[in-house]
């Protein structure tokens, strides 16, 4: 009763798509991204503070020592939610067969996991607070791979102690700095603080995370106090939220594109062509301007700055070109045939009238798109029926770009895993990118995939990069980060 810290209500779009904490399956950016950080830890973090630059996490340092093999010394001291101290054994732990790739998992929980760590041996206990990484082959990667969603740390007692995956899946016990209350699938998520958290007190008594599908009522309960934050503000509400001079929206680019992607195997689609001159109908540049009001831009396709020296300049997304849109659909032999295009109710920002523009853009240059809006994902990707496009978003989870077009598009990709595209080529070059160390050749089998997924054989378009706009008073002490993640430590929330 003495504890006078605030207790933070927070109005998010979603909070799960799956009805479960566990980040293998949440992968979502625009969701589990927002909060898992404050439940769980990865051992090499991104400075949420600065430009998402690995920084020293559950890990206080770490070295290379070979193509192979990197060695982590966890700090002393980290307490986890249970009170236990964290050890080398819950970082094995959290990489072994019960919690990543263990046959008595939901399926689809060790291929997930096999697509963030495609080639990951062992994880060895050097002593109680070293642990070294190995590989099966050479990674020039396997830094971004420990500091991206995925490779949090769990507890290895409280995680047998459930027994089961699906008792672990609703209840997240970590080293972060607010440990789980309650959560109800749909609806909210509690956090309390954890005051024994290594990076200090957190500032606030608890975290709430509540649900509220619509953005204008997460408008009106900023207004009325009920919430201290509402998540994924339309661009152009901004202005409106901020003229009475009490509420501020912070926020910008990500490193997520909206995208849009192919299912090859619609007849509509099946020829290349067809996907090809669906690109070159769309403005992207209108869409940024009128959507957005010029609070993001069209990125030179499936990559970002972020990527460092893999980094691909010259490379452009297909230009708005009407005239090669109808020569490509002629040679192509179109003839009007439906293509279904599935959406959800603003899942995305703006999702619904980005879809209506994208629709017009079709139809001015003879391409018959019918919208079909979902209520979740099982329904976007159900097979009964013809699947022709839907909306997705691909994100730069490290600083490469097997986290990204590897990640979502090559053989173990959520696309392919969907069965909605695939080419012998992508699926042949991916593992060289993932295991290559020459950083010219990885440079030039990256343009080469660029080719191949937006052009030759079009996976997806591109259409803007993403960005994210959070409002809340003008009085509160916080920063928005370059992510999706609610950063609510003392190292960017104070009150």
């Amino acid at each position: 009763q003495s504890d006078t810290r605030p207790v933070i209500t927070i109005a998010v779009q979603n909070i799960s798509n799956t009805g479960t904490l566990d980040p293998l399956r949440e992968q979502s950016s625009n969701t589990s991204e927002r909060w898992v950080g404050s439940i769980l830890e990865t051992l090499i973090a991104r400075n949420q503070q600065g430009k998402l630059e690995r920084v020293p996490g559950l890990a206080s340092e770490w070295r290379r020592i070979d193509d192979t093999t990197v060695e982590l010394k966890l700090r002393p001291g980290v307490k986890l939610h249970n009170g236990d101290e964290l050890t080398a054994e819950d970082v094995a732990f959290s990489f072994g067969p019960e919690r990543m790739f263990g046959n008595a998992l939901p399926p689809d929980i060790p291929a997930i996991a096999r697509r963030h760590w495609p080639a990951l041996a062992r994880v060895a206990v050097v002593d109680r607070l070293t642990v070294r990484f190995i590989n099966a082959t050479p990674d020039v990667t396997m830094e971004g791979r420990l500091s991206a969603g995925g490779s949090e740390i769990v507890s290895r007692r409280a995680w047998l102690e459930a027994g089961i995956w699906q008792a672990n899946a609703r209840h997240a016990v970590g080293t972060g700095p607010y440990r789980l209350r309650e959560f109800k699938p749909d609806a909210s998520l509690f956090l309390d603080a954890h005051d024994d958290y290594w990076g200090g007190r957190p500032p606030a008594r608890a975290l709430r995370f509540l649900e509220v599908p619509e953005a204008a009522a997460r408008i009106d309960g900023l207004y009325a106090g009920e919430y201290q934050f509402a998540c994924d503000i339309p661009p152009d509400q901004i202005a409106g939220i901020e003229r009475n001079g009490k509420n501020i929206v912070q926020g910008g680019l990500v490193l997520n594109h909206r995208i849009v992607a192919f299912d090859k195997h619609h007849p509509a689609l099946a020829d290349p062509r067809v996907r090809l001159a669906m690109a070159h109908a769309i403005d992207g540049q209108a869409i940024v301007d009128t959507l957005w009001v010029g609070r993001t831009r069209v990125p030179p396709g499936l990559q970002w700055e972020f990527y460092g020296d893999m980094f691909l300049p010259d490379w452009r997304v297909p230009a708005y070109d009407p005239a090669r849109t109808r020569q490509l659909l002629k040679e192509a032999g179109y003839k009007g045939e439906e293509i279904a295009y599935r959406v959800r109710n603003n899942y995305y920002a703006v999702e619904i009238p980005t879809a209506e523009i994208l629709v017009e853009f079709w139809k001015a240059v003879g391409l018959n798109v019918a919208i079909e809006v979902k209520e979740n994902w099982g329904q976007v990707l159900d097979r009964a029926g013809p699947r022709g496009v839907r909306d997705w978003s691909n994100s730069a989870v490290f600083d490469d770009p097997v986290s990204s077009i590897v990640n979502q598009h090559g053989p173990n990709g959520a696309q392919q895993q969907n069965g909605e595209w695939s080419n012998d080529e992508m699926n042949r070059l991916s593992p060289e990118l993932e295991s290559g160390t020459d950083r010219a050749r990885r440079r030039q089998i990256f343009a080469r995939m660029l080719q191949i997924c937006e052009r030759e054989d079009s996976a997806y378009i591109v259409l803007h990069q993403n960005a994210v706009f959070t409002a809340m008073p003008k009085a509160m002490k916080w920063r928005a980060p370059p992510s999706f993640f609610l950063d609510f430590s003392s190292r960017n929330f104070s009150t």
